[in-house]
């Protein structure tokens, strides 16, 4: 018995050694240019803070509904986040967020915390130096708090988004950009053209003039926002991908988020009627992001829809309006009033890089 159990001892031994000694050379083949002398250990703590380099992303809107929940999902995968915010205001949000725990606290020490104006492209670039990522979750509120979403807004959220582009371009560590723009960037197409197509996914585009003509501010500010971004991403060299979700719920949607949920549902009846009202939920959400900015390097490109609900029945209808707290007939009502053209709406190209993404998440701890 004891032979044996030293013998054992011996081959795990000779196991161990075999695995240091590739992990080793494995990190000498990488930092060949280095030192002889340092290939060894030194190369492995190199190679370590590079990883952990490659974990930094920035987040803007970070207090935001969907920024919250893009935050939390991050720290989940193992990334630390720099949380851009351009107020006093939103940082004593944060700290109320992580006593409430909505935050994770047990990450306090990956998460921090960068005040920068959207306006001003240097101090974005200063936000932004060390990341290699930056979502821009574009999330503008109303400062009255009860019109929604102005036009103003939609001017202020497209030089953000020019701005905000324009800082990743020129910050050396930043790699990959992603863009939270909207389903409603996708959906308000003029209905007049007899060769417009049924089927609604990532490579339709709302009409900005139609936007206009029916006061659509949020569409419009969406539209117009991700457009500049791909143009100065085409200009100045930028990896970026978009995400346009529908309608965005969860615990408390309306009450935490009422800038866009109100400003989203403007042209609701129409939409319904359509069969273009989708909503998702803010987790889902969370996760498409970051399943999209991972394979960015991969086979992640251009723009995605993200939905996981078509609203098509009354009783759906219905319930919806409850949970936002308004009246059923703001959503479906009058809807025989409108062109009874039915078109399909399509996030083929999220679900299938979703299931291979997750897929890959259990099966491994990190990305």
């Amino acid at each position: 018995m004891g032979i044996a159990r030293a013998q054992d001892e011996e081959s795990e031994r000779r196991e161990f050694e075999d695995f240091r000694k590739t992990l080793v050379a494995l990190a000498a083949t990488e930092r060949s240019k280095e030192n002889d002398d340092f290939k060894g250990l030194m190369s492995s703590h190199i190679a370590d803070l590079d990883f952990q380099q490659d974990k930094l992303v920035c987040v803007t809107s970070g207090v935001s509904f969907l920024g919250l929940a893009l935050v939390n999902r991050l720290l989940l995968r193992g990334y630390s986040v720099r949380i851009l915010v351009d107020n006093q205001e939103d940082v004593e949000k944060l700290r109320e967020m992580q006593v409430s725990g909505e935050m994770m606290m047990a990450c306090n020490n990956k998460i921090s915390v960068v005040m920068a104006r959207q306006t001003e492209i240097q101090g974005l670039m200063e936000a932004f130096d060390g990341c290699r990522g930056v979502f821009h979750t574009s999330a503008f509120v109303d400062p009255s708090g009860i019109s929604g979403y102005s036009k103003s807004m939609a001017e202020i959220e497209v030089k953000a988004s020019e701005n905000v582009m324009k800082a990743c371009a020129r910050t050396a560590s930043v790699r990959n950009c992603v863009l939270t723009s909207s389903l409603l960037a996708c959906i308000w197409r003029d209905s007049s053209q007899h060769d417009l197509p049924l089927l609604v996914n990532h490579d339709s585009w709302s009409n900005e003039a139609l936007c206009m003509e029916k006061k659509l501010w949020f569409a419009l500010g969406k539209l117009k926002a991700e457009k500049v971004a791909w143009k100065i991403a085409e200009e100045m060299s930028l990896k970026l991908t978009t995400i346009c979700p529908g309608l965005i719920t969860g615990p408390q949607f309306s009450h935490r988020n009422p800038t866009a949920t109100i400003a989203y549902l403007k042209g609701a009846q129409e939409m319904y009627a359509k069969g273009l009202l989708a909503t998702v939920d803010v987790i889902r959400l969370a996760e498409a992001h970051v399943a999209v900015f991972e394979a960015m390097n991969k086979t992640a490109f251009g723009r995605y829809i993200c939905f996981d609900r078509i609203i098509e029945r009354d009783e759906e209808a219905e319930k919806l309006a409850s949970e936002i707290g308004i009246p059923p007939n703001r959503i479906s009502g009058n809807s025989l009033e409108f062109i009874p053209t039915h078109f399909e709406l399509s996030n083929k190209k999220l679900n299938n890089l979703m299931s291979r993404t997750i897929r890959n998440w259990y099966g491994q701890s990190q990305p």
